[in-house]
């Protein structure tokens, strides 16, 4: 029997060094993409895609993502005295329920690997979601997330999201080798972190989004530090893959690296131009702009 997937970790201890001066004071999760902060967008995807319990890996001057994810009395006693029913169940749709919220400190910026392995014990020995709050997928039918979990309920396993990049790319980013065939989910015989220029195995990249199962976690306790210095939860999923079976999705949408400026601005324009109340205005503005 294939074990559910009720958890999902989101590790959001990074410095947002990119973003400064912005992210001086405030968590670049915490930027907004039209009216909702970057990691609210991540976790309704995962919200929709069935999870129940949302685990976010922190660091210091994160605060405010835990008081995002809280109830605000006074605000909303405001909203219900001043009639603004619509701006209060907005805050009351991105309200994760009792107890389905845990925070657990990274304490030292050793990767995106050891991030993980920080929320070992909230885990627990289930197989768990993996979402990068840097990356923003717009999807106009199943979320991505979704989307591996219908692949996952079906083969079990490990699920990776893919996309493909220009071959001049393929060194910025983990690369998947596939086994041959078509679809939008084929098996991987291998992976590589940063291939250096010409080397990669292939344009597909590992996008994430990621469904892995709990044996990651003994794998990232003894990973030495591979790329950047830092322990690459690439370089753990190498190992396991000598063990279990991981499936490459190709998922349906469009993603944006909201670690990046023009990443961020891009999602900005383009989840606005899905919204009735601001696409004729929107459009307006821009073409005052060309």
């Amino acid at each position: 029997m294939i074990a559910p997937i009720r958890k999902a970790v989101f590790p959001v201890a990074g410095l947002g060094t990119r973003f400064l001066p912005a992210t001086k004071a405030m968590p670049k999760e915490m930027l907004t993409v039209v009216d909702k902060p970057v990691i609210q967008h991540v976790v309704d995807e995962a919200r929709a895609a069935g999870i129940e319990h949302f685990i976010f890996v922190t660091g210091r001057n994160k605060s405010v993502i835990e008081d995002h994810f809280d109830r605000q009395i006074e605000l909303e006693q405001a909203l219900k005295e001043r009639g603004k029913t619509e701006e209060l169940e907005a805050l009351e749709a991105g309200l994760p329920g009792p107890g389905q919220t845990s925070f657990t400190r990274q304490q030292a910026p050793l990767g995106l690997g050891h991030a993980v392995w920080c929320a070992r014990d909230l885990v627990g020995n289930e197989p768990f979601a993996l979402l990068l709050p840097d990356v923003l997928v717009q999807s106009s039918g199943n979320t991505c997330l979704a989307q591996l979990m219908d692949i996952y309920n079906t083969s079990g396993g490990n699920v990776i999201a893919v996309e493909e990049v220009p071959e001049n790319m393929t060194h910025q980013y983990g690369v998947v080798d596939i086994e041959s065939g078509e679809g939008s989910s084929q098996k991987v015989k291998g992976m590589i972190e940063k291939p250096a220029p010409g080397t990669a195995p292939s344009n597909l990249i590992i996008m994430g989004r990621y469904l892995l199962q709990p044996e990651i976690f003994n794998i990232l306790e003894a990973q030495e530090r591979g790329t950047g210095g830092e322990i690459q939860i690439t370089d753990a999923m190498i190992a396991l893959l000598e063990s279990q079976p991981f499936t490459a999705a190709k998922y349906e949408g469009k993603s944006f690296d909201c670690g990046s400026k023009a990443g961020f601005l891009a999602a900005n324009i383009a989840f606005a131009l899905t919204r009735p109340d601001l696409r004729p205005a929107l459009l307006q503005e821009i073409q005052k702009l060309s």
